[in-house]
């Protein structure tokens, strides 16, 4: 209560995400000076079996004067005192932090690295080039997958790591980052393909409207009457289940002054279920509609319930979809899908809210019907607001801004903000990955049988098959731009 309009804006994971990303796009923008203050960001490349080295692995983004190891130096460098910097504002443990995060560091680019092995990665057609007798032909998906098993094996096997490894593994606030650095991204989608990303902004919002109309009342219903829950209980469930998960879970149980222990426990089935989520999804969408790209990717957003798992899961899908559409002559561009998938996550995400706002005034003027309730204020959107969205849309609008000065200008700025779209993006996704297994721990769902039952019937018997009808409606016959 009495919050100021700027609390939070040096001890939330939601506004570092902000002030990582406009950094990082900052020292981009830097080129147009002449300055190159982002190629030293390490990358890394496709490698064949039996012919592993360092400079075949990794290099820099840019075209600095660095050796590969050098170049991966530098980035943990930088990204270590940027974090760790955070890490003080938001009153971690630093020295904890400073640990737990070098583990991960190394971690993440152990899996990433591995992950670009020509057999796991280079589609059919390639096998010539890289000199190979078979392959998986996963795309880069095989590293997001990678690290996600070696999280779940330390979060489930190896728990004393896992506690140790949690002062750093934040994996929403790692991928607000991402998503923030996808701001840039998507200006340069916005540049090439204008109408078709004003397009899918404008079914975006029309889908997550529809969502939340059909999705949160039918869940609360299912709730109360069928499990005979209470109100509070089922109202966090609901706004856990139907629109955004954790976050949503906490801002209404905030809104409604539930009793802590829901929120809790709700956030708990969100994470363990999103894994499921995570896992199935990208595959089966791709498996049974492989024509439907952006169906595919907005029905994940609408499905999955966290913004990591929602990103992870879209990151997937694009790799695994464009690998299958590469096998059969189409070469779509990389990004469109997952871009469907954030797009509708992050309108979503921006309700989340004007929802709490709402619900709070039913449960002061409705359901608690207390006299001398004081009032809510209109400012509790704000301070309820997904602060990262407003970083993701400055990054995507300046881009535009600046791009749109001239030719050169944009050339200039694309190639400077390569490896923040690019390799720190990805980074990021890896971390993710990482982090959001090593903090699942599927041991919790015991003694939750009644609200896991609940859960899975809510979210495969109703959430998923609508948000794919709802997907399918404003999106189907859209398709990425091929190269």
């Amino acid at each position: 209560m009495n919050r100021k309009w700027y609390s939070g804006m040096a001890s939330t994971e939601d506004w570092w995400a902000v002030w990582l990303g406009l950094i990082m796009f900052l020292a981009s923008v830097s080129s147009l000076w002449g300055w190159d203050l982002t190629g030293w960001m390490a990358k890394t490349s496709t490698w064949v079996w039996g012919k592993f080295s360092i400079e075949t692995a990794l290099k820099p983004s840019g075209k600095v004067a660095l050796h590969p190891a050098m170049s991966l130096l530098v980035t943990y460098l930088v990204f270590t005192t940027l974090t760790c910097i955070a890490a003080w504002a938001m009153k971690l443990d630093v020295k904890r932090f400073f640990a737990a995060w070098t583990v991960l560091f190394v971690l993440t680019w152990i899996a990433w690295i591995i992950g670009q092995e020509a057999h796991f990665k280079v589609p059919v057609h390639e096998f010539a080039k890289h000199d190979l007798s078979w392959g998986l032909s996963l795309g880069g998906g095989f590293s997001y997958l990678l690290a996600l098993v070696i999280g779940l094996i330390i979060g489930n096997f190896f728990k004393g790591t896992a506690a140790f490894l949690s002062e750093a593994a934040k994996p929403e606030w790692f991928i607000k980052t991402a998503i923030v650095f996808l701001g840039i991204k998507i200006g340069v989608m916005s540049m090439e393909a204008a109408s078709f990303i004003r397009e899918l902004v404008l079914t975006g919002i029309a889908a997550t409207f529809v969502a939340y109309m059909l999705f949160w009342p039918i869940v609360y219903a299912l709730a109360r009457r069928g499990f005979k829950l209470s109100r509070e209980a089922s109202a966090v469930l609901s706004s856990g289940i139907s629109i955004c998960g954790v976050s949503a879970a906490i801002a209404t149980a905030g809104a409604i002054r539930a009793r802590p222990v829901i929120p809790v426990v709700v956030s708990i089935l969100v994470v363990i279920f999103a894994m499921f989520e995570l896992i199935i999804l990208p595959g089966f969408y791709a498996a049974v509609a492989p024509g439907q790209p952006i169906v595919n990717g907005s029905a994940l957003g609408l499905t999955v319930k966290t913004d990591g798992a929602d990103a992870a899961a879209g990151a997937i899908l694009d790799e695994l979809m464009r690998a299958n559409a590469q096998a059969n002559g189409i070469v779509w561009k990389e990004g469109w899908i997952l871009m469907a998938s954030l797009t509708t996550k992050i309108w979503i995400d921006v309700f989340i809210g004007v929802w709490a706002f709402l619900l709070a005034l039913v449960w002061v003027y409705k359901v608690e019907r207390k006299p001398g309730q004081s009032r809510i204020g209109l400012s509790e959107i704000w301070h309820r607001f997904p602060k990262f969205v407003l970083g993701y849309l400055i990054v995507w609008f300046s881009y535009i801004t600046l791009a749109s000065s001239g030719p050169e200008i944009a050339r200039t700025l694309h190639k400077a903000a390569e490896p923040v779209e690019g390799s720190m993006r990805t980074m990021m996704f890896m971390l993710t990955f990482l982090s959001i297994g090593t903090i699942t721990d599927f041991s919790k769902l015991k003694g939750m049988g009644r609200l896991a039952l609940l859960y899975a019937i809510a979210l495969f018997g109703i959430i998923a098959p609508i948000a794919y009808g709802v997907a399918w409606i404003f999106h189907r016959g859209m398709m990425p731009p091929v190269l």
